[in-house]
């Protein structure tokens, strides 16, 4: 098998279409971004989606998101005045170096924001993530991060319960501000019981129930 693109889709066209059969009756709208060959570029693209959706749809709140590397530009481009929250799947956060990580997160103050990393994934590290969403969690309280154990950076292994959290936190985030108890009790978790929020076997079953 080959090793996955920079540019591979991962779980998120198959979140476009959970997103768009979950949202449909709240009239949510999803579009995919075409990224650019340089990943230099990525938050770039990801912020003219921005624009694009709030020339198309007016003052609506938009939620990006995005799976490696397009994670990265989802968490870069959040500060975009219409974004209110990010979503990012396995991303790609660069080391550092030397010193602390150059990577921003004053930006997502005010910010709805949920990191997904597999444990096991070799391709980018989970660590990275947590000192990055430990990080954000001082500029911005809700933050909250979920480890997918045993899962790599493709998230297949547990792709159905991937989905659903995505989905629940996108619909939250964009609609009503509610979310189901694990994503709610992450939220309000003090780091770093919110930062390293196990993913359950079988979440999606019962959400709100």
């Amino acid at each position: 098998m080959s090793p996955l693109s920079p540019l591979s889709p991962g779980p998120l066209r198959a979140l476009a279409r959970a997103l768009a059969k979950a949202g449909a009756t709240e009239g949510l709208v999803t579009h995919v971004v075409q990224y650019g060959g340089r990943r230099a570029d990525f938050a770039l693209d990801a912020a003219w989606g921005a624009d694009e959706a709030q020339r198309r749809y007016g003052d609506v709140p938009i939620c990006l998101a995005g799976y490696g590397a397009g994670g990265l530009a989802a968490l870069r481009a959040a500060g975009h005045e219409a974004v209110n929250s990010a979503l990012a799947l396995a991303p790609c956060i660069p080391e550092a170096e030397e010193g602390p990580s150059p990577e921003p997160v004053k930006h997502l103050a005010g910010r709805q924001v949920l990191i997904v990393h597999g444990t096991n994934d070799t391709r980018t590290d989970p660590e990275l993530s947590f000192r990055l969403a430990a990080r954000a969690k001082k500029a911005n309280r809700s933050t909250c991060r979920f480890e997918v154990h045993s899962d790599g950076h493709g998230l297949r292994e547990h792709r159905t319960e991937v989905i659903a959290l995505a989905v629940d936190f996108v619909l939250g985030a964009v609609f009503s501000g509610r979310y189901s108890r694990p994503v709610t009790d992450a939220l309000a978790a003090p780091p770093p019981l919110g930062l390293r929020m196990p993913l359950a076997s079988g979440f999606g079953r019962s959400l709100r129930g």
